[in-house]
């Protein structure tokens, strides 16, 4: 399987389980690697046979800065249905990072990952 490798789509979410991370956001990254064959646009050479990344960069942008939820393991997930659905994928890879989630000691990073395929 061939893949587009999309990484550090970043924007200002308001997901968070405390009231202050849904009041003031914060920054949400997003990687995302789509899974697809393409042995249809490597022919045809044209972007409608494949996965237009710019597309789903608006498309996680569109997520991060949606409706707040309380789970970055739930922006994740819906992030990668919603790629499934609207893009000709086999499966999507989707890392979500809260660099500056709310933890009382130092760390670099916190992220979730999910591994979803079509049915």
């Amino acid at each position: 399987m061939d893949t587009i490798t999309l990484s550090g789509v970043t924007a200002v979410g308001h997901h968070g389980v405390f009231d202050f991370e849904r009041r003031d956001g914060q920054p949400f990254i997003v990687d995302a690697v789509l899974h697809l064959d393409f042995t249809k646009a490597a022919a045809s050479d044209d972007v409608l046979d494949t996965a237009h990344y710019g597309e789903v960069a608006e498309r996680i942008k569109h997520w991060i800065t949606g409706e707040p939820l309380n789970l970055i393991e739930a922006l994740a997930v819906r992030i990668a249905e919603d790629l499934l659905q609207e893009f000709p994928l086999a499966a999507v890879d989707i890392t979500v990072h809260k660099p500056k989630a709310p933890i009382e000691v130092e760390f670099g990073d916190v992220s979730v990952s999910v591994h979803r395929r079509r049915s």
